[in-house]
């Protein structure tokens, strides 16, 4: 909650572009509902992820309600640097969540990207990416109403079907000030059709601001080859973050450490059974026989969960 966060004011702030400066590619652990939260942000910190985002957030929720921002979003002093994402549709809706986060977080990322229907209807996520001006127009008026230069204001896309149109949203958000944009090389109708990273080439040769790629990345070989095929100043990564939180550091299946890790870091936030137990489950997934499987994804309590990583790893 903000309130049990104020002292992380001052001290821990940091600038997300001086990632992006340094010349090494930039980790990153996507935004993801459900689960960015900050258990799994602290989790992923431990194993070489240089910059976390929180979930998804609907700004206008975020400014009308106390409520929505205690649950919404959770921070401490370690959880930096943060990028809060939201959903947005009008400039000073977003400018207003941004302000509230500024002091506790290093910068804020516009969702165009998310192609869920209730986004679209609402006029939030992917449908954006149809509506340059106003993106344009959102990412100036945090720009001009935030004091901290440091703070990030980013955008999260996915790509036409005539890349041209997407080359121009960029251009557009660019010259209106944005730090960077992530890019998921798939149109608003692709699932799960294969990623386009010709795409993202081309729109990284066509900016001068750094580009982020995103897209069944899965392991640390698969970031360093997409790195390669695009020339991405940064690799995003969701569900194989999920199922190997220590992917960054070169792990190829979770290590039983990060599992342990996990156990500690969540019981210590105080993580609510269901989003304890799914992380396990997905950390898991690699590791366990298909009777295994039965038995711990069917266990009702963190008790019993204990027991069986005790009884069958020693953990």
């Amino acid at each position: 909650m903000i309130g049990d966060i104020i002292e992380s004011k001052e001290c821990r702030r940091k600038d997300p572009m001086e990632l992006f400066r340094s010349g090494q590619v930039v980790k990153i652990s996507a935004p993801m509902v459900r689960y960015s939260k900050l258990a799994f942000r602290t989790l992923v910190r431990k194993y070489s992820c240089d910059l976390c985002y929180t979930p998804m957030i609907v700004a206008a929720d975020f400014v009308r309600s106390a409520k929505a921002r205690d649950s919404e979003f959770t921070t401490n002093k370690g959880d930096h640097p943060l990028i809060v994402q939201f959903a947005a549709k009008e400039a000073q809706v977003l400018c207003d969540a941004a302000r509230i986060v500024c002091p506790f977080a290093d910068g804020v990322d516009l969702n165009c990207g998310c192609p869920q229907r209730w986004a679209m209807a609402e006029g939030y996520g992917a449908c954006l990416i149809n509506k340059p001006e106003l993106v344009k127009d959102m990412v100036r008026h945090v720009r001009n109403q935030i004091d901290n230069p440091k703070f990030s204001v980013s955008i999260k896309i996915r790509i036409h079907e005539d890349l041209k149109r997407t080359v121009d949203l960029c251009q557009k958000a660019e010259a209106a000030g944005v730090s960077w944009i992530t890019v998921h090389g798939r149109s608003i109708e692709e699932r799960h059709q294969p990623v386009h990273y010709d795409a993202i080439k081309i729109i990284k040769e066509s900016m001068s601001i750094p580009i982020v790629a995103n897209g069944d990345i899965k392991t640390l070989k698969d970031a360093e080859n997409i790195h390669h095929l695009t020339e991405a100043d940064g690799i995003m990564v969701a569900r194989g973050l999920l199922a190997n939180p220590a992917m960054f550091a070169g792990y190829e299946e979770t290590p039983f450490k990060c599992i342990w890790d996990w156990v500690d870091i969540a019981l210590e936030h105080g993580t609510p059974f269901t989003c304890f137990h799914h992380h396990l489950m997905y950390m898991m997934e690699r590791i366990t026989s298909k009777q295994e499987k039965k038995v711990f994804n069917i266990l009702s309590s963190t008790s019993a969960v204990l027991d069986y990583l005790n009884d069958h790893y020693g953990v």
